[in-house]
């Protein structure tokens, strides 16, 4: 081939004296001696042998390649993950988890937890290093309530959310990732709870349950991303919780207040509000045997079961006297009312059965008022009670009644459990009212004790794979329209058969369905993931006992 000019000899020797500064500035060892090698023996002064003998430099170490992530195998699961390359995130020994000085007060406990559970220091600092997680206070409304952001990243993770609680549960899910899958994959998260009120129901006043198996359940719960425990204190059968007001109606053994107030500590550390229920005008047997002259008598002399006398002045200051004693108890937002059961409505005639509360009922509320309209008046001015103090009520739904005089106050929540009742009414008919409420269906959700009366325990997979928060009532769900109307969902342990099972076998027995129960009220789409895969997920983030 004919060269036409020295053009191309000269391009090609300035090419290939680029490439070696290249590979000099990217290979480290090369030196200016491996450089003069690269000339001939003669421009070196040392041969053929001196080239030789040369060092030669190591090849350049590849690049690590990484497949895009996956979102974190957490229960409840996230509901949004932007994936992203990279080894994604571990705790190491001299990681930490930290928080900026001016969200120390309000996460400091939140960093200490995590720093805790994944063996890591914590500081105060707004300088993250690599392989810190830093835990932040966004905006306050940058995003829906309880709501968080979390993002793996150069080795690094942050957590951020309009709250505390957010910031809370984006520290569950990292918690969860790394128990899961021994790493926090790359990416973000975006998550929030489709419900406000997720929870466990217990009924401690037929059933002792300890102070250490309470806190047990908060922390189970915290995990979950649960953030309501109901505490059923009073029944029949016995009353739970000490009183200096009224100290002739306590059981034993009972909570002390101190017990309540570590109990009420601990949930608020994590993010759980606990919903104390007095309930009355039923369910009042271990007030009663204390104060029989209250007891509720038929036409007959007979005594009504649980039931106080609401036409007698007296029994309203007794309970009032109870809730006023126990609202600083207890700092929640909420206050469950009960209601339920009243057994003088369940007879044939009531009017006729109980002369006296009919004449109360006509007195109070006019010449056309029934016994209801006086028990629905006495949920009235129980709410009455416990609003003043910030309380929102809440009552069951067998305790408001339609077609009456009086009506349940617009803003006392109804906590559906049955369509069984006498006069049964479906939630239909509440949601149509603009009523908003809790689920709590006995079908699924009501783990009683002994399982009385053709109930029977509730399973993680019958929750999982069939029920939603539309299903009020029965198997058949609500129209979706009215999914906004429904706060959310508890599951309910009820001790009607207390000695039927120990403590160690109720967390045994709601372990799977509490958990399947976090699935569904945070994130209203169908699960993904089969039940077997569910329950794997469940096994080892929190095995069974």
């Amino acid at each position: 081939m004919r060269v036409r000019s020295g053009k191309p000899r000269r391009r090609q020797a300035v090419a290939t004296a680029v490439a070696a500064a290249l590979a000099t500035l990217a290979v480290p060892g090369c030196t200016a001696a491996s450089d003069g090698a690269r000339g001939s023996g003669e421009a070196s002064g040392t041969g053929s042998a001196a080239t030789a003998s040369a060092p030669t430099a190591p090849p350049p170490s590849p690049i690590p390649s990484y497949a895009l992530s996956s979102a974190p195998r957490t229960i409840p699961a996230v509901r949004e993950h932007t994936p992203a390359r990279g080894p994604g995130w571990k705790p190491a020994a001299d990681a930490r988890v930290v928080v900026p000085p001016g969200n120390a007060a309000a996460l400091a406990d939140e960093g200490k937890l995590l720093a805790g559970e994944l063996r890591m220091g914590f500081a105060e600092t707004a300088e993250p290093r690599p392989g810190d997680v830093e835990l932040t206070l966004g905006a306050k409304n940058s995003g829906p309530p309880e709501s968080y952001t979390l993002t793996v990243q150069g080795n690094r993770v942050r957590v951020t959310g309009p709250d505390e609680a957010g910031v809370f549960y984006g520290t569950r899910t990292l918690k969860q990732a790394v128990k899961s899958g021994g790493s926090a994959p790359e990416g973000t998260v975006r998550d929030a709870p489709a419900k406000p009120q997720r929870g466990l129901n217990l009924d401690v006043a037929r059933k002792n349950f300890t102070v250490g198996w309470i806190e047990d359940e908060l922390r189970r719960m915290a995990d979950l991303k649960l953030n309501q425990l109901g505490l059923h204190f009073s029944d029949d059968q016995a009353f739970r919780i000490q009183s200096d007001t009224h100290p002739e109606i306590v059981s034993t053994p009972h909570l002390s207040k101190a017990e309540v107030r570590q109990i009420n500590a601990l949930a608020a550390r994590l993010h759980i509000t606990v919903v104390p229920e007095l309930d009355s005008p039923g369910h009042l047997g271990a007030v009663l045997r204390a104060h029989p002259a209250l007891q509720l008598r038929d036409l007959q002399g007979r005594a009504v079961k649980g039931a106080v006398d609401i036409s007698n002045p007296a029994s309203a200051k007794l309970i009032d006297e109870l809730l006023r004693e126990y609202l600083p108890l207890f700092p929640g937002a909420f206050w469950h009312l009960g209601a339920d059961e009243y057994q003088a409505l369940v007879y044939r005639d009531p009017q006729a059965s109980f002369p006296q509360l009919a004449q109360a009922a006509r007195q109070a509320y006019g010449p056309s008022a029934r016994i209801q309209d006086l028990a629905e008046g006495w949920l009235n001015d129980r709410a009455d009670v416990v609003r003043p103090a910030g309380k929102v009520p809440k009552a069951w739904n067998d305790g408001f009644f339609t077609a009456g005089v009086v009506q349940a106050a617009k803003d006392i929540q109804a906590e559906y459990w049955t369509g069984k009742e006498n006069g049964a009414r479906p939630p239909l008919e509440y949601l149509r009212e603009g009523r908003k409420l809790v689920n709590l269906n006995d079908e699924y959700l009501y783990y009683v004790l002994g399982q009385p009366n053709q109930f029977t325990y509730p399973t993680g997979k019958r929750i999982y794979e069939q029920w939603t928060p539309l299903v009020l009532r029965g198997t058949t769900p609500v129209p979706a329209r009215y999914a906004a109307q429904i706060l959310g969902a508890r599951l309910a342990v009820w001790s009607d058969l207390a000695g039927a099972q120990t403590q160690a076998q109720v967390a045994e027995g709601i372990r799977l369905p509490l958990a399947a129960l976090a699935q569904k009220v945070w994130d209203a789409r169908p699960p993904q993931p089969a039940w077997t895969e569910f329950k794997a997920l469940a096994d080892r983030l929190q095995p069974p006992s």
